[in-house]
């Protein structure tokens, strides 16, 4: 388990529920368009929106966005993603909870150089030090969480000289950002590494955790596969990345990057977090795809039952074809509607059956009374 963080009014790692954030495409600039966003990215669910500050002028305005959302009583923790610009991750670090910055970019600089002696690599971490104790310090002084979120696409010279553009370089650069910051008394820390390859993605967040482990550190893990594309596509990398990472016990807060409205990213990452059983905000269905036993419409059932229960939060139901299978693979469920016969049902409690041989068409009722009587609704 990693240790918790704040960040704003924000729990975060140590046993809290896994955050899902999201992040504006409005320009920041743009106060209202960015205000307007995030309202409804917080009213879809969002728990932490990011907005990126390019320079020093955009990270200025991140005041007044905040004001604006105070004044619709919005409060959600701000997260300010930087790259290439120290100046205004400064900036930013006085007014929003959470700065983001890419160790890839943060300090360096592409010279086309290829080449380090071990004393130069030491020599530019001591500079890597330097530069962030600005940084630091305001963060400190303002209780400002910062992410080191490494990126596949854009690794320092100094990383790629001596790992290339691997897993491997990715954790290590994150890992050596880790470092200058506990040295420097900060552990207010997120890690991420992202990429747009869901091996690499994941390869490289195991790694970095074990890298962790072996240095005595628990820093929470930001988890998302970058520039996922839109539609199905999208979805399905995410969970794919996302999810095996969270089966593995790693993520403490997840952004699903799709090429879309960011407000559709919220139902997809609750979605990826119910699938796994990492936070619980729906009823979860265990449905059969059917065959020839099936004697009554299974998938117009299903339909009828998600809409009739959708307001039980957490209840497992099981719909299934027949009594061959059904009744072991609905084994965990907490109802069963089971098909007994042409147009009958069977319903469950556990394993044990409730009512037998239900006429079709008042199963479902009979199905919705069952679950209210036991929560006493």
């Amino acid at each position: 388990m990693s240790k918790q963080i704040t960040i704003g009014n924000l729990t975060m790692g140590g046993g809290a529920p896994v955050r899902v954030q999201s992040m504006t495409n409005t320009n920041t600039m743009d106060t209202h368009a960015t205000v307007e966003q995030t309202l409804r990215l917080v009213e879809a669910g969002c728990e932490l929106v990011r907005i990126t500050a390019p320079d020093v002028k955009a990270a200025e305005n991140l005041y007044n966005i905040k004001n604006e959302l105070a004044k619709h009583n919005c409060h959600v923790p701000l997260v300010a993603d930087i790259h290439f610009n120290p100046l205004a991750a400064e900036t930013a670090a006085a007014i929003v909870e959470k700065v983001r910055v890419n160790p890839g970019n943060y300090t360096d600089r592409n010279t086309g150089r290829t080449n380090w002696s071990d004393a130069e690599y030491e020599d530019d971490l001591n500079r890597i030090g330097d530069k962030m104790a600005r940084l630091i310090d305001i963060c400190k002084q303002h209780g400002t969480a910062m992410r080191i979120g490494t990126n596949h696409g854009s690794l320092s010279e100094r990383i790629m000289s001596r790992y290339g553009n691997s897993a491997e370089g990715m954790a290590q650069s994150a890992i050596e950002f880790a470092e200058v910051c506990r040295k420097q008394g900060f552990d207010k820390l997120v890690f991420s590494m992202k990429a747009s390859n869901v091996k690499v993605m994941v390869q490289s967040t195991r790694l970095f955790v074990e890298k962790m482990k072996a240095l005595d550190m628990d820093y929470p893990i930001h988890l998302g596969v970058t520039e996922a594309g839109d539609a199905m596509q999208g979805r399905l990398k995410s969970a794919a990345g996302i999810g095996a990472l969270l089966i593995d016990g790693i993520g403490d807060t997840i952004r699903v990057s799709l090429t879309e409205d960011p407000v559709a990213e919220i139902p997809v990452a609750y979605d990826i977090l119910q699938a796994v059983g990492a936070r619980i905000t729906q009823p979860e269905y265990i449905a059969c795809p059917s065959c020839g036993r099936t004697q009554y419409n299974i998938q117009e059932a299903l339909q009828r039952i998600k809409a009739a229960t959708a307001k039980f939060t957490g209840v497992k139901i099981g719909v299934m074809g027949c009594i061959v299978n059904g009744p072991g693979e609905m084994a965990d469920a907490d109802y069963g509607y089971v098909g007994s016969g042409a147009g009958k049902i069977t319903l469950y409690k556990g394993k044990e059956i409730v009512k037998r041989n239900i006429d079709q068409k008042d199963a479902v009722e009979e199905l919705v009374k069952l679950i209210e009587n036991d929560r006493n609704i």
